[in-house]
């Protein structure tokens, strides 16, 4: 009976997909007690989903526009992954240019760069603070509009294919990628003045939705999260891929484990990924191939054989594990992202005890893509 009467005091409310706190077209099912979140369960919808049964039913070309749909924000880490995983299997892999291997490097930044931006905007939009997301998409635009210039498209890419890559860089592309990094440069302070100097901000993050550091590893936390506890664990680090062995670059810590951490962290990575793309274009073959030569795509078989792949998306770890059976088409894909961890284990366990303004940061904080858990 006392644990009935306690039951009906809390009140049930749906946490999104509409507010603007949540990433993604997810949404919370919460129940309160007055403004304390009691419990939690996180509900993904329904959009971009089933990309690991879909790919088995098409031939491996026909898979790299069913990838990018996994994280929007940043689809060219899947395009990595799928094509490393493949390329690894079929011998493929010792073939591929070294231009191609620098331009796949330079992508995989770029692409960090604009996720970055965009979700350190979010932290900001999380709390009422209008302006600074509206600054930070302005500048993700302007990453946009280079990925367009050398791909096509602003969104979804295709780029990164089996052997290297679709084209080979624009003439002048160097020179106004660096003129884009140069005005993103111009307006970080200001950015660093309205969100890391604003007192709402520094009071609604600072010793808020902190992580245990021991559930770091029990948990498989990675990414900016992890690297919040004060722990370096970075993939490009731990097992270089592409040309990141050779890039001058330390992975970035904070320490605290609560939203003002991993905000910090990420503020750091922008300047990070800066950094090595200029590295990567001061570097880049001026001549030479962009892509091995391939076979017919649409006879392309790969021999029996398993592998695991992972790189270090802007969320955290990404893994693929493939098998391939022979055939013209995959036997299996399974997709690992760190945003089932942090969008629906954490997530869930820190939910219990948050007061209901606090949900908004906190989620935004553990950077989730829908799709990656639906996959």
């Amino acid at each position: 009976m006392t644990e009935t009467r306690e039951r009906s005091k809390e009140v049930q409310i749906w946490f999104g997909p509409q507010h603007p706190g949540i990433t993604g077209n997810m949404s919370v099912q919460t129940w309160l007690d007055g403004d304390t979140l009691t419990r939690g369960i996180t509900h993904v919808g329904y959009l971009h989903r089933a990309f690991e049964k879909l790919m088995e039913r098409r031939l491996y070309i026909q898979s790299f526009p069913i990838v990018c749909r996994i994280c929007v924000p940043e689809p060219d880490t899947n395009e990595w992954l799928l094509a490393s995983a493949l390329e690894e299997l079929s011998g493929l892999d010792r073939e591929v240019p070294e231009k191609a291997r620098w331009i796949r490097t330079l992508v995989l930044e770029m692409s960090r760069l604009g996720a970055m931006l965009m979700v350190l905007g979010g932290h900001a939009g999380s709390m009422g603070l209008g302006p600074a997301p509206q600054w930070m998409i302005a500048l993700r635009d302007l990453v946009l509009d280079r990925f367009e210039e050398l791909t096509g498209g602003r969104v979804y890419h295709m780029y990164i294919v089996y052997g290297g890559v679709r084209r080979d860089l624009p003439e002048g592309f160097a020179e106004r990628m660096e003129q884009t990094l140069k005005t993103i440069e111009s307006k970080l302070p200001l950015i660093d003045d309205v969100i890391f100097g604003s007192a709402v901000f520094r009071k609604r993050a600072m010793g808020v939705g902190v992580v245990p550091r021991e559930w770091a590893f029990e948990m498989g936390i990675s990414g900016p999260v992890i690297r919040a506890m004060g722990i370096p664990k970075d993939v490009r680090k731990d097992e270089p891929y592409e040309k990141y062995a050779e890039l001058d670059f330390d992975v970035v810590t904070e320490e605290g484990s609560d939203i003002f951490a991993r905000a910090m962290v990420r503020r750091r990575e922008i300047q990070q990924s800066i950094d090595l793309i200029r590295q990567i274009l001061a570097r880049m073959p001026k001549e030479g191939p962009y892509c091995a030569e391939l076979p017919n795509m649409l006879e392309w078989t790969i021999p029996v054989g398993q592998t695991y792949v992972r790189a270090e998306s802007s969320r955290g770890e990404m893994g693929y594990y493939v098998v391939t059976d022979g055939s013209k088409k995959l036997r299996r894909v399974h997709v690992r992202g760190p945003s089932y961890v942090h969008g629906v284990s954490l997530l869930e366990r820190l939910i219990p005890g948050t007061n209901i303004a606090d949900l908004a940061p906190l989620m935004v904080s553990l950077q989730v893509c829908p799709p990656e858990i639906e996959r």
